[in-house]
């Protein structure tokens, strides 16, 4: 069967009139410290700044891949919304899955290793969650906006002296799954399958599109124009 990448409607769409944008605000606030995902959303050209969000990425116990991402891209983005006030804050989390079992960020030479080493030649998918959370709403239910962009990558078959000159080369031991796809890391992928380019280095933009437009803001110097198919 095809793998047919998706993405998790948003969930306040009733929150937000589609006739109507409401007014830019003057902050839009990137809760991340990667300086990827901080390249990707300037290619949008909108004024940002960034915070660093402060909580505890460990997966809950049964959670499945896709709801861990959810999760901790609204905890990122809510925990940076709580020191922003009246402010636009994105959060994005990337969980990635082999067989069903989360493959998280290796954090050493060793562990990345050894994922490597039960990836290769196999098909992973890439849960890239996003959280739009709007500060000028009152109700936190209706604050946040979230999305999960699934990518399916295909990692070569390499011997391990070539994992291992990877890895000492571009020490991805932040990345999920040990893929610097936005580096040498796409040496080691024989494919990509995705909605959304972007999501598997870290930030779905399309996917943000779409959210910031719902939230009023505009593009190219011109008010948002919302899709009432979004």
């Amino acid at each position: 069967m095809p793998f047919r990448p998706h993405q998790y409607p948003h969930n306040n769409t009733a929150a937000m009139p589609q006739d109507t944008p409401i007014a830019t605000p003057t902050r839009l606030i990137l809760g991340s410290s990667s300086i990827y995902r901080k390249e990707l959303l300037s290619r949008l050209g909108l004024p940002f700044d960034t915070m660093v969000p402060d909580i505890d990425e460990t997966p809950h116990p049964g959670e499945t891949p896709d709801a861990t991402a959810l999760r901790l891209a609204r905890e990122k983005a809510a925990a940076v919304a709580a020191r922003a006030g009246a402010a636009l804050v994105i959060g994005s989390d990337q969980v990635a899955t082999l067989d069903g079992e989360q493959i998280g960020k290796p954090g050493n030479h060793a562990n990345a290793l050894k994922q490597l080493q039960k990836m290769r030649g196999r098909q992973v998918i890439f849960h890239t969650a996003l959280c739009l959370w709007d500060g000028r709403q009152s109700d936190a239910a209706s604050a946040a906006q979230v999305r999960n962009v699934q990518t399916l990558v295909t990692f070569r078959d390499l011997p391990d002296a070539e994992l291992d000159a990877y890895l000492r080369i571009e020490q991805p031991y932040d990345c999920a799954g040990s893929a610097k796809n936005e580096g040498l890391g796409i040496a080691i992928l024989q494919s990509i399958q995705s909605d959304d380019p972007t999501a598997l280095t870290g930030l779905p933009l399309i996917a943000l599109t779409d959210m910031l437009r719902q939230a009023g803001v505009g593009f190219f110097g011109h008010p948002a124009a919302l899709n009432p198919a979004t």
